[in-house]
């Protein structure tokens, strides 16, 4: 029987359950939690790297989006919050969409 010691989505224990498996969990404090969706964050952010497709890329961000959502609700905000602060960010000093890649900065 496979062990996983991970954070796992909240119906989760329900499938397992529904498909005739009994899943052992335990619910995380909130140091916990949070270095449980740091983890969480990593193992999305490697999935979509290695996805191949466009549908397996967009669900991987998905996933991400989901672990940036929960970080936002850790710290009382909402990703509404979060994204006015983005645009506020990419006004000031732009985003990536040009690609601009800096090697080094020399004195003049």
């Amino acid at each position: 029987m496979p062990t996983y010691n991970k954070l796992i989505r909240n119906k989760i224990p329900q499938i397992i359950k529904s498909n005739g498996k009994t899943p052992t969990t335990r619910i995380l404090n909130e140091d916990e939690y949070i270095e449980e969706l740091c983890k969480k964050t990593q193992e999305e952010l490697t999935e979509y790297i290695e996805a191949k497709t466009k549908p397996d890329k967009l669900e991987e961000l998905s996933d991400l989006l989901e672990i940036i959502n929960a970080l936002a609700e850790h710290e009382g905000t909402t990703l509404e919050e979060i994204n006015n602060i983005r645009k506020k960010k990419a006004e000031e000093r732009g985003g990536f969409s040009d690609q601009v890649f800096l090697i080094k900065v020399t004195d003049n």
